[in-house]
């Protein structure tokens, strides 16, 4: 059993696609993919940490979640509005958790946190929102001034639309090999 992490899918949200950039010449196509990468990567056993902004509308998540691989798990991003229909397709449905992968103790939270638990004591933070963008850039450089502090910054944004994710759901060892 493994651990996997994404977010920002967004499916259903065609404005996403042109704000993105994303490699898509519509929903349905963007969708097929996502679908496509998720169960070449995902087993059934797998647990999915969904940090996000999974679906732009509840019925296109509904149509989506079910041919998903894997044990699934919600953080909520600002534009999931989960019904309980949609809620029974994962384990839990919460607003930020704290897991441990193998070892590593990890923060999960759709936002960006400047300071999180245990930071100072090797836990990992992944999160998402800010997509690849502006704010994105932003909080980079904030966390290159940390380092240069001597303060812990180990996050890692897991954006879908960033090029290490490719639309795929990734591990945590594969998250910090494509940010070493």
């Amino acid at each position: 059993m493994a651990k996997f992490y994404i977010s920002d899918l967004h499916i259903g949200h065609e404005k996403i696609i042109r704000m993105d950039e994303r490699p898509f010449s519509d929903t349905e196509q963007m969708r097929k993919i996502i679908i496509r990468n998720w169960n070449n990567a995902v087993n059934f056993d797998d647990e999915v940490y969904i940090l996000g902004d999974f679906a732009w509308k509840n019925q296109e998540g509904l149509e989506v979640l079910g041919e998903l691989q894997g044990r699934k798990f919600l953080v909520l991003g600002n534009h999931d509005k989960p019904t309980e229909e949609m809620k029974a397709y994962f384990e839990w449905v919460k607003d930020h958790a704290v897991i441990k992968d193998n070892n590593t103790r990890v923060v999960l939270c759709h936002y960006p946190i400047a300071h999180w638990f245990n930071q100072f004591r090797g836990s990992v933070h992944l999160y998402g929102h800010v997509h690849n963008n502006k704010d994105y850039d932003t909080f980079k450089k904030y966390g290159e001034f940390c380092k240069e502090a001597g303060i812990p910054f180990e996050c890692y944004n897991v954006g879908c639309m960033l090029d290490y994710m490719g639309y795929t759901p990734r591990t945590l060892a594969e998250i910090r090999n494509a940010n070493s």
